[in-house]
């Protein structure tokens, strides 16, 4: 069984940073994706950055600018660096691997369904990240 695990969530003020890491473990089938997703009170999760195996990353739109997502030095890992943080960003933020990423991330480009948490499969427990004014 496959087993995500997500650190470095805390508290910090308005403009400060936290570094995220997530690490998933067991048969990981060769042509995964990873994925950061976040749910903020009242509103759906919501993709933020996917990585494929080739280390392709696709941002979504509102995370460009102040979230960088990063291979870790070891195989199935994903980082994920919140600059700038407002107290918007205050949620629940979840890392997740999929097997299906195949139809998303091709020739060096991932699309818009590799950030579609309808596609992931296997979720760690999330680490909650509070931004206060």
């Amino acid at each position: 069984q496959v087993q995500v695990t997500e650190t470095g969530g805390g508290s910090v003020q308005a403009g400060g940073s936290l570094t995220l890491s997530c690490t998933a473990s067991g048969p990981i089938y060769r042509r995964w994706c990873m994925g950061w997703f976040r749910q903020i009170a009242g509103k759906q999760r919501e993709g933020i950055a996917a990585i494929d195996r080739d280390g392709n990353i696709l941002y979504t739109d509102s995370a460009k600018g102040r979230f960088t997502a990063s291979q870790g030095d070891a195989d199935n890992t994903l980082a994920l660096r919140l600059d700038s943080l407002k107290p918007e960003d205050t949620g629940m933020y979840s890392c997740a691997t999929t097997s299906r990423c195949d139809p998303y991330c091709s020739g060096g480009v991932c699309t818009a369904g590799a950030l579609d948490d309808r596609e992931y499969t296997f979720w760690g427990q999330g680490t909650q990240v509070t931004v206060s004014s």
